[in-house]
C-alpha cells in the first residue's frame, strides 16, 4: 500500500518562503507523474503543479514564477518551494501521484493523495 506523507507547512507572513516535502512510503518514484494540489476553505481543490516523469512541468497561473515543484530521485522525494507567498497562498496543500508518466490537472486522475499540510500566510 502506497502512502505519501507530505511535511513543511506552516504559518508565515506575506512574502514569505516555504518548502513541502512528499515522500512515499513503500514505493520509489518511478514512471510515474507526481503533483501538488491545494484546496481553500470553501473552494474545490485545483491543481498547483505537476511534474512527469521526464521531468516536465506546470504551474497555475497564480503561482508562475513564485512556486518551484521538483523530484529528488536520490532522496525519493517531491518538493514544492513557494516563495513571494501572498494570503491567497492559504490552503491545505497535498501531494498526489499517478501512475503514469504523464501527467493531469484533473484530480481524479490521481490514485494516491498525502493528508495534507496546511499552509497559512498572513497579511
Amino acid at each position: 500500500q502506497v502512502q505519501l506523507v507530505e511535511s513543511g507547512g506552516g504559518s508565515v507572513q506575506e512574502g514569505g518562503a516555504l518548502r513541502l516535502s512528499c515522500a512515499p512510503s513503500g514505493y520509489v518514484f518511478r514512471g510515474s507523474c507526481n503533483a501538488w494540489f491545494r484546496q481553500a476553505p470553501g473552494k474545490e481543490r485545483e491543481v498547483v503543479a505537476t511534474i512527469s516523469n521526464a521531468n516536465s512541468v506546470t504551474y497555475a497561473d497564480s503561482v508562475k514564477g513564485r512556486f518551484t515543484i521538483s523530484r529528488d530521485n536520490a532522496k525519493n522525494t517531491l518538493y514544492l518551494q513557494m516563495n513571494s507567498l501572498k494570503p491567497e497562498d492559504t490552503a491545505m496543500y497535498y501531494c498526489a501521484m499517478r501512475m503514469f508518466a504523464t501527467c493531469s490537472a484533473t484530480e481524479d486522475q490521481y490514485t494516491y493523495w498525502g493528508q495534507g499540510t496546511q499552509v497559512t500566510v498572513s497579511s
